[in-house]
């Protein structure tokens, strides 16, 4: 399998290995596949062996043996995903969200692809978060050899848990900055650092990647978790093998969604795909007349992982839609105007917005009803199926994406539910007492100079 950048007209194609090393492609575009491979017999697998499966398809340049052992070591500690009635929980893992799904992964095949490669550089991972990304790197990346990890979150703009996963990570190859603004700011200014080739010159020990769903070794491993909750739903005589099935995705960077669009490429039954939203709503406007236009006022909401106006991995989405040169222009005229259009329908998706009033609504009757605690990312998605049935009438079989444990998100479920969280997960537990070892807060306009410090 090769892949090429979204952006290059020429068409280079690189190995997997290779574009896990780059993570951004030097003209600023995401490297996608070439082809997508069709997955089949995969009813009945466990998580390691449906993880094998779907990345030897796409990490071709890998042994079967090395992504056998890779996938052992990641998940080794932590069951990666529970199915609870309709909620894939994929929380479970290091530092309870979605994200370790594939960061417990990550480390190993980074490391392989710089060998595999003859990149005798220390990896300098740059990663902006808007919550859940940060943590997860850098827990996953705490003193690997040969690697550096820097992230920068914006300050006032994650829960307190979130801050205290990365404020308090220990490491002697980890760094964490607030930064002076929101999550767009920090992911702007990441990619330009990115493109950068005179500031990396500085550094020639060092090669620059990312740990962000931009990097094909983030995404890739997403692509796992569909096929797996759909054959634990046949498993479980939810659904008959075959039947189609529709996804709730929770949505702010939109790597997640792009994943499950990815398992529909390769053969999974789905018929929509849910992009659930808060009140930055960009997606939601995209999704529903074509037009992306990040030119509106940022909100800071209860579920903070989601609150990005720059959702980086659609541009995936986009050139798979309408291709490399219609992608060039779209994304010029966003860096220019703010905006851009497409015509081509997005018959796969469906789309539904909510507000921060009813995402406690949504935690409080499912708790009421069902006694089960959602976070409120998982809430949003929770009410946007509500919405989206009572719109379409839709009664396909549904699972909703359950990103992030609710004990991350305490103070969201204490506004709708009063003090009900007992007994936290062991990863959120440790936190109490840990002596906080990041604590800078930098303007973004100096982030080189902060990276170029730690360094």
């Amino acid at each position: 399998m090769n892949y090429v950048s979204t952006r290059d007209i020429t068409g280079e194609k690189l190995t997997a290995s290779q574009a896990i090393v780059k993570g951004l492609a030097p003209d600023g575009g995401l490297y996608v596949p070439c082809d997508f491979p069709q997955l089949h017999n995969y009813i009945g697998n466990s998580y390691e062996e449906t993880a094998l499966n779907v990345l030897k398809l796409y990490l071709t340049d890998f042994t079967e043996a090395e992504l056998k052992e890779y996938i052992a070591l990641a998940y080794s500690e932590f069951l990666p995903i529970k199915i609870c009635n309709e909620y894939v929980e994929l929380f479970h893992g290091r530092t309870a969200a979605f994200k370790d799904m594939a960061l417990q992964l990550f480390p190993y095949l980074l490391t392989a692809s710089l060998r595999k490669n003859n990149v005798n550089k220390t990896a300098v991972i740059l990663t902006a978060t808007s919550g859940d990304t940060g943590s997860a790197v850098i827990s996953g990346m705490a003193d690997v050899p040969n690697t550096r990890a820097v992230v920068f979150y914006p300050e006032g703009g994650v829960s307190d848990i979130q801050k205290l996963q990365m404020s308090t990570q220990a490491g002697e190859n980890i760094k964490v900055f607030a930064i002076r603004g929101n999550f767009d700011d920090a992911q702007t200014a990441v990619k330009e650092v990115f493109e950068d080739r005179q500031f990396q010159s500085n550094f020639d020990d060092y090669i620059f990647t990312s740990a962000n769903s931009i990097n094909l070794a983030r995404l890739l491993p997403q692509i796992v978790y569909y096929f797996y909750s759909y054959s634990e739903w046949v498993k479980l005589g939810k659904i008959k093998e075959g039947e189609v099935v529709n996804y709730v995705v929770p949505t702010g960077n939109f790597g997640n969604i792009l994943a499950g669009y990815y398992a529909k490429k390769m053969g999974l039954p789905v018929n929509k795909l849910l992009c659930a939203t808060n009140s930055n709503n960009v997606l939601y406007d995209f999704i529903k007349t074509g037009t992306y236009d990040k030119n509106r006022e940022f909100a800071l909401t209860l579920s903070p992982s989601m609150d990005i106006l720059i959702s980086s991995n659609l541009e995936r989405f986009v050139y798979d839609l309408v291709g490399c040169e219609a992608v060039n222009e779209a994304y010029a005229s966003l860096k220019n105007t703010g905006v851009f259009s497409i015509t081509k329908p997005m018959s796969m998706l469906d789309t539904e917005m909510v507000s921060d009033e009813e995402t406690l609504q949504g935690i409080k009757k499912i708790y009421d009803s069902d006694a089960y605690i959602l976070d409120p990312h998982t809430a949003v998605g929770q009410v946007a199926y509500e919405k989206y049935k009572n719109r379409t009438g839709d009664n396909t079989p549904t699972m909703i994406m359950s990103t992030a444990s609710p004990y991350k998100f305490p103070d969201a479920v204490k506004s709708a539910l009063g003090n009900v969280l007992n007994n936290p997960p062991k990863s959120i537990s440790l936190l109490n007492g840990k002596p906080v070892l990041h604590k800078d807060v930098i303007d973004i306009q100096n982030i080189r100079e902060a990276i170029g410090d730690f360094l």
